[in-house]
């Protein structure tokens, strides 16, 4: 769903671009609070993960395909202000190197792609993992949370479009357009994220940061044979463990292998808003990107660079950029507790 230049006018490019500022902002301070041991490497290979399977557009109707937008997956791992810069950062590698999504267009598509399937998703999966407990609610919840944030990501899409799209729209139609295609599209990433925090989960719930303190309810019998539950304390939040070079390198392979091979058997259809524009006659509205003939642009497609190679540097840039700005955020909060 990475918007191009020219869908939107200056004034909703500009407004979306301070809301976006402004949230990264809020999460720069935020993730003090959720980066330790663990979640500061696991926030580099997450990016990395979602930049990974953000290649790999899998078909969802005839002659259409989808990708995973990520922003439960990131949430539920690493927390939600955590979860937020990672979009961040992926959003940004992808619009400057790689020319997926437009430079004049990156707040719009942090906002949409970033914060609201984040803050969406991550209401979600709060809400059922109130009532869905143990690994297997988790594993629903993280489901159910991802296959939402989707569609309302697209809806919140065709309501900035309405506002200040560069060409007028029936409204309603997009709409429908739009959340029909990406809640097909939600169903892929609920799989996905799903099959990822249950994995996650098997080998190590430690670093799973949503499923931290989650309590199963005991099943208590009375005396006269009835039956009551009891919640209780939810335990305290276990001593930080390292990520772990086993886990760490397991991860980076899957992730290069991702990349590097699997990209190859990517789907060539238009994503689903590239459908819908075309459908709906706005699909000419886009601009050339600034860096759209560089050699990484579309992922080597244009310059020439096997996708697989570009998918490896895309990794490699991703795990230096977002887990540097990780360390740097958890070194200021641990300054400042230190100051305290």
């Amino acid at each position: 769903m990475h918007v191009p230049d020219g869908f939107f006018n200056a004034a909703v490019s500009v407004s979306a671009g301070v809301v976006a500022a402004a949230g990264v902002a809020v999460c720069l301070r935020g993730a003090k609070r959720e980066l330790d041991d663990r979640t500061a490497p696991m926030a580099g290979l997450v990016a990395a993960f979602i930049f990974a399977v953000q290649m790999l557009n899998f078909p969802v109707a005839a002659g259409t395909s989808g990708h995973l937008l990520g922003g439960a997956l990131a949430a539920i791992l690493v927390g939600p202000y955590t979860g937020v810069l990672c979009m961040a950062v992926v959003l940004l590698v992808q619009g400057v190197f790689f020319a997926d999504g437009g430079l004049t267009a990156l707040g719009i598509n942090i906002t949409i792609m970033g914060i609201v399937t984040v803050l969406a998703g991550w209401w979600i999966f709060q809400l059922v993992t109130r009532v869905a407990r143990g690994k297997g609610g988790v594993t629903a919840a993280a489901f159910i949370a991802s296959l939402i944030s989707v569609p309302v990501s697209a809806l919140t899409f065709t309501l900035l479009f309405w506002l200040g799209g560069t060409a007028p729209i029936e409204v309603s139609a997009v709409a429908a357009a739009m959340g029909g295609v990406h809640l097909l599209i939600g169903i892929g990433e609920g799989v996905i994220t799903a099959v990822t925090v249950g994995a996650v989960l098997a080998v190590r719930p430690d670093l799973v940061y949503g499923a931290r303190g989650l309590a199963r309810p005991l099943v208590l019998r009375g005396a006269a044979g009835t039956t009551t539950v009891a919640e209780p304390a939810a335990p305290a939040a276990p001593a930080a463990r390292p990520l772990g070079w086993v886990f760490a390198v397991s991860g980076l392979v899957l992730t290069l292998l991702l990349a590097g091979i699997v990209s190859f058997f990517a789907s060539g259809d238009p994503d689903g808003l590239e459908r819908v524009a075309e459908d709906k006659g706005f699909l000419d509205r886009a601009t050339d990107h600034l860096f759209g003939s560089s050699a990484l642009a579309d992922y080597g497609d244009v310059g020439g660079i096997p996708v697989g190679a570009a998918g490896v540097l895309g990794v490699v840039i991703m795990l230096i950029v977002a887990g540097g700005v990780a360390y740097a955020v958890r070194s200021r909060g641990r300054a400042a507790s230190e100051s305290r």
